[in-house]
């Protein structure tokens, strides 16, 4: 699957019948449902998770149910800019580093969660990757031939291997675990490097 993942994925059996927006995917969840009453759907979001989308109703009952509600009209001023207030516990000399820093404490805070975001960021969406290839795949191909080899070549960054198991698996299922995993195979640029398999 080339281009960005779709947030939403419907699949009967082992054939991908729709995958767009929430409220497309659901509408034809019911449109599917509506044909064949007894046919058995599975819907995942873009982090391979499965999801239940409540079909009673007509399609205005649904899109009032999975609508993303009414945007609140922005007022006069600066924007908020969503600034949470919590209690943090250092100790008396993190506190004295921190309060010698320009700008506080807080404004120290801020800048060394968002250096660790940026040195942590291609990790972090390889593990993403990683878990939501992982929790598709038992869902969907659990139980087929391969799926513990495959398990093992996706956590050891084995694109290769991952490939050779899941190349004979009905094409819709391949298809999305291939789009759900690509970022688990990539390499981390920034450092020049490539960073060792996880576990």
């Amino acid at each position: 699957m080339s281009g960005p993942m779709a947030p939403y994925v419907v699949f009967e059996g082992e054939r991908r019948i729709a995958a767009g927006p929430k409220l497309d995917v659901a509408m034809a969840a019911q449109a599917r449902l509506a044909e064949a009453p007894e046919a058995s759907l599975l819907i995942f979001d873009s982090e391979g998770r499965q999801v239940d989308f409540d079909l009673r109703g007509g399609p205005w009952d649904i899109a009032l149910r999975l609508g993303e509600g009414e945007t609140v009209p922005r007022g006069r001023g600066r924007p908020k800019l969503g600034v949470t207030a919590r209690e943090v516990t250092l100790l008396p000399r993190h506190w004295e580093w921190l309060g010698a820093q320009p700008g506080g404490a807080s404004v120290a805070l801020r800048k060394l969660v968002e250096a660790a975001r940026r040195e942590s960021e291609g990790p972090d969406r390889r593990r993403a990757a990683r878990d939501a290839a992982y929790r598709f795949a038992s869902a969907m191909a659990g139980d087929r031939p391969g799926f513990e080899a495959m398990s093992r070549a996706l956590f050891a960054g084995d694109s290769a291997g991952f490939e050779a198991r899941i190349v004979e698996w009905p094409s819709d299922v391949a298809e999305h675990l291939r789009g759900l995993a690509a970022e688990a195979f990539t390499e981390t640029l920034s450092h020049g490097e490539r960073e060792g398999p996880a576990a």
